[in-house]
């Protein structure tokens, strides 16, 4: 049996920013020297959809941790928005521009300013010593590094495109360190990750939380579509795939979810998640230089996930008709009708990008605004489900306890 291995979530989006930005600084070199295009927004929007990623899963700010309140979530949505047009649209700059300084320069300085303050941080891991001090070290050196590339962005003709890589390089590698300094103390800690205040915690799980950024990406997408396909709007279609790609590498080297269905999280899926991870980012950063390659994988991904869940759930619904149209709650009867619809759109997606041209592109923007809405309607949908479940069990566990 193939073995799991398990990569806590947190550390998954700091394995992606590590690469993201150890990626870009060694591409700078050959941008430097004229021999690769660079697309800036692409690497400011993904930053940026990281940053949001953490609040959204995890309530890790920019400036410190906090509730996964229905505030924060609003706030993690609006980043991860700014950032996703951010990598759609060349022209839409300033903003994400100024948001990704302010997450940098001052969220760097305030981390380390409260990491050090903080009677439950630096003085608790000084204690502890060991693996805590390699920790100590790697955030030390993350939020100084970014307070660095932070005043580098401001100052642009400061230093030579070539420094400025080297220090970006050594950022990439020291977010990688901490990544793998969290992942040891998480396996010698298991309970350390689940540490959280969640006296406000709105309660998604992480693949709920996926859903949530994925349903957003989608509602943008489609959304943009509609203006570009006009020509109103300039448009990014290698930032659009490199983001997508990255997307879909957190879900496999966190849960092992994959558009064709889950898998065991062995050596080769990690491998591959890497690698959608790395072709995503390239793609962010360089125009056109993976279009053709990414177009035609994810839409056969895209073809088979959707026709393989709709193998899945209509197996079951063959063999139950009559209890389907029975004693089934209505919400499950509606959890089928949207998978239903929401993977039918996903196998007309899949097609309109393997033939170009079959489907106009306005009527592909209202196809994946429509994608977007049906993840977020499923995502309602769970939620309910999962409140439902949460109201039965203290009912259930309670005639247990007077039998």
């Amino acid at each position: 049996m193939t073995k799991d291995i398990e990569i806590p979530l947190e550390v998954v989006i700091l394995i992606i920013g590590g690469m993201a930005l150890l990626i870009t600084g060694v591409l700078l070199f050959f941008v430097s020297k004229g021999m690769l295009p660079y697309y800036e927004n692409g690497i400011s929007g993904l930053l940026l959809v990281i940053f949001s990623l953490q609040i959204i899963t995890l309530g890790k700010t920019p400036f410190g941790d906090m509730p996964r309140s229905v505030v924060l979530l609003t706030i993690g949505v609006i980043i991860a928005t700014i950032g996703i047009v951010a990598c759609f649209i060349p022209v839409f700059v300033k903003l994400p521009r100024m948001l990704l300084l302010l997450c940098l320069g001052p969220g760097g300085l305030i981390m380390l300013v409260r990491m050090f303050t903080d009677k439950d941080r630096f003085q608790l891991w000084e204690r502890y010593g060991g693996i805590f001090n390699h920790l100590i070290f790697g955030c030390s050196a993350v939020y100084m590094l970014s307070m660095l590339v932070s005043v580098l962005l401001v100052m642009e003709g400061f230093i030579t495109i070539p420094k400025k890589a080297v220090v970006i390089i050594i950022y990439g590698i020291a977010v990688l360190y901490v990544a793998g300094v969290l992942r040891k103390i998480y396996a010698m800690y298991p309970d350390s990750k689940n540490q959280r205040n969640k006296d406000k915690d709105v309660g998604l799980s992480t693949e709920q939380s996926m859903l949530l950024l994925v349903g957003v990406f989608m509602v943008i997408l489609g959304v943009l579509l509609i203006p570009v396909s006009i020509g109103a709007l300039p448009f990014s279609a290698g930032a659009q795939l490199g983001l997508l790609m990255i997307i879909l590498a957190i879900q496999m080297l966190a849960s092992g979810n994959t558009p064709i269905g889950p898998f065991p999280r062995s050596r080769l899926m990690i491998l591959l998640g890497l690698i959608f991870a790395a072709s995503g980012i390239i793609s962010c950063i360089i125009p056109y230089v993976l279009v053709s390659t990414l177009t035609v994988l994810v839409g056969v991904l895209n073809i088979l996930g959707g026709a393989i869940t709709l193998i899945k759930i209509f197996i079951p619904y063959l063999k139950n008709s009559d209890k389907f149209h029975g004693s089934i709650h209505p919400v499950l009867k509606k959890l089928f009708m949207m998978q239903l619809i929401m993977n039918l759109l996903t196998i007309l997606f899949g097609i309109s990008m393997l033939i170009p041209h079959l489907i106009p592109g306005l009527i592909i923007g209202v196809i994946l605004a429509a994608n977007g809405c049906a993840l977020l309607y499923l995502l309602h949908i769970l939620i309910i489900l999962d409140c439902m479940q949460r109201m039965t069990e203290p009912a259930s566990s309670s005639t247990n306890n007077n039998i």
